[in-house]
């Protein structure tokens, strides 16, 4: 009990029960939060082309769209400069996956997948059907079936390195799609696939003129054959975003968050921040697309590149932070590149409101509890983040004691634990052959497979096995 003190508030009610021949006690406790930088599932910056523990892109500039590099890996998962993260992004060009006809690469994916496991990240995937230039086009035997012109988008844009509206591009890139979900959806290391179907570097530019029809077979691509992976689809325009929003519960992305200024002279003042990612949001219908599936967001640019070629200031950079964290975001790619120096506070602040982060405010519970009867108990839950966590992981308590460790898993969803307060009363059955004794009581989110705790929350009291010491609980024999 004394170390309990060093992190609890316990307070100790008696309530008179006038069927029992002595008093039973509740049980409240009041764990202490923490203002730690917490490293949980789905949220966070992630790695680019890269993983846990890999050397950064050099400079302002990064790569994508072509296979993994691997770096030689010394054991050491810390990104020098970045946060830690628990996603590894990979996003790979179509070719690059099906090089011929109906011959995946799939080797490429698992190969990714197994090293994002290894890295302790899951992967979020783009297959983008195409980049800019000869060699980020479509695959080649693609190529060769619809020929030479590489530009189709009218009125003198650029943005299709094929005709999005010749009917063998949503069969044979909606027949890819099919064969990846039919594959990979439900992974337990694929975090979410991003929902591209046209444009450079897989974008959706130019989705607005699509036809229906088109739009329909492309979209429903993703939402037919990815029914427990998470979508997340490009902030494109009205008619994409809301017919994809009718179909699943899609989150959404955009690949330029910073830009206050980028090409703003050129371009009468228009900037992603000011003109476009306000008014798309609500416009295109994804204002609450995030009470059900992740934001996930991408910098302009790099952060180096704000500091050295923007000349933003920390002011930029909050300004920047607080919007992202009005859209509600789980995620974000830095493209792999370091955070300057003096940015750390902005970038640490940023991290303790993304996605989630879940405080206990309050358990409650009795002094003492049979064999084979129900432990009640109350709990109080803050969710400090700006998100839910979109993953089915249980809350669970485990009893231990120098004899015996048991976990019961209670039936919470904390799918449904938006921020601000959310309450979650339950009761779990004690094992009939507990033996008597007292135990810790501790609680964690578990891995639904493993029973290992998988969130970290944001109080004092963790273990060395992740689980949050409570109080103590007294197993003993009911009083005949």
């Amino acid at each position: 009990m004394k170390k309990l003190r060093n992190f609890l508030l316990i307070f100790w009610i008696v309530s008179g029960m006038a069927i029992e021949v002595s008093a039973q006690k509740t049980i409240y406790v009041r764990p202490i939060e923490t203002d730690d930088v917490l490293t949980n599932p789905g949220i966070g910056f992630m790695t680019f082309q890269r993983f846990n523990g890999d050397e950064l892109n050099e400079g302002i500039g990064w790569t994508e769209g072509f296979p993994i590099e691997y770096q030689e890996f010394d054991g050491n998962l810390e990104n020098k400069d970045h946060p830690m993260t628990s996603i590894a992004y990979f996003r790979v060009y179509w070719k690059f996956v099906e090089p011929e006809m109906d011959n995946y690469n799939w080797a490429m994916l698992d190969l990714a997948l197994k090293t994002a496991h290894e890295r302790q990240q899951t992967l979020l995937l783009r297959i983008a059907p195409y980049g800019t230039g000869p060699d980020r086009d479509v695959p080649a035997w693609y190529r060769a079936m619809v020929g030479e012109r590489d530009e189709w988008l009218p009125e003198g844009r650029e943005g299709w390195r094929v005709d999005a509206e010749d009917p063998k591009y949503a069969q044979y890139f909606g027949k890819f799609i099919t064969a990846l979900g039919q594959r990979y959806d439900g992974h337990p290391d694929l975090e979410a696939v991003d929902l591209s179907i046209i444009g450079f570097w897989g974008e959706g530019r130019g989705s607005a003129i699509l036809t229906q029809k088109t739009r329909e077979a492309l979209v429903d691509a993703y939402t037919d054959n990815f029914k427990k992976t998470p979508l997340i689809m490009l902030l494109t325009d009205e008619k994409t975003n809301k017919y994809g929003l009718t179909q699943a519960n899609v989150g959404w992305r955009v690949d330029c968050i910073g830009d206050l200024d980028f090409w703003a002279e050129e371009q009468d003042g228009w900037t992603h921040m000011y003109r476009y990612y306000p008014q798309g949001i609500i416009n295109f219908g994804m204002k609450d697309a995030w009470k059900k599936a992740p934001v996930s967001l991408e910098i302009c640019g790099t952060l180096k590149s704000w500091k050295e070629k923007q000349g933003y200031n920390a002011n930029d950079v909050d300004y920047i932070i607080d919007e992202t964290l009005k859209w509600h975001i789980s995620s974000f790619n830095a493209k792999s590149s370091g955070v300057p120096e003096e940015w750390w506070p902005q970038i640490n602040r940023w991290l303790k409101k993304m996605g989630y982060r879940f405080v206990l405010r309050s358990f409650a519970y009795p002094e003492f509890v049979a064999p084979n009867e129900k432990l009640a108990f109350k709990s109080w839950w803050e969710n400090n983040g700006v998100a839910p966590c979109y993953k089915e992981f249980p809350l669970a308590i485990r009893l231990k004691n120098e004899k015996r460790t048991h976990i019961l898993v209670t039936e919470a969803d904390i799918r449904t634990w938006l921020p601000g307060d959310n309450l979650y009363d339950d009761a779990v059955f004690i094992p009939m052959d507990m033996p008597s004794g007292n135990y810790d009581l501790q609680i964690g989110i578990i891995d639904p497979v493993t029973a290992v705790p998988k969130i970290k929350l944001a109080i004092e009291g963790r273990d060395t096995e992740g689980w949050y010491t409570v109080g103590k609980l007294k197993i003993k024999k009911a009083e005949n």
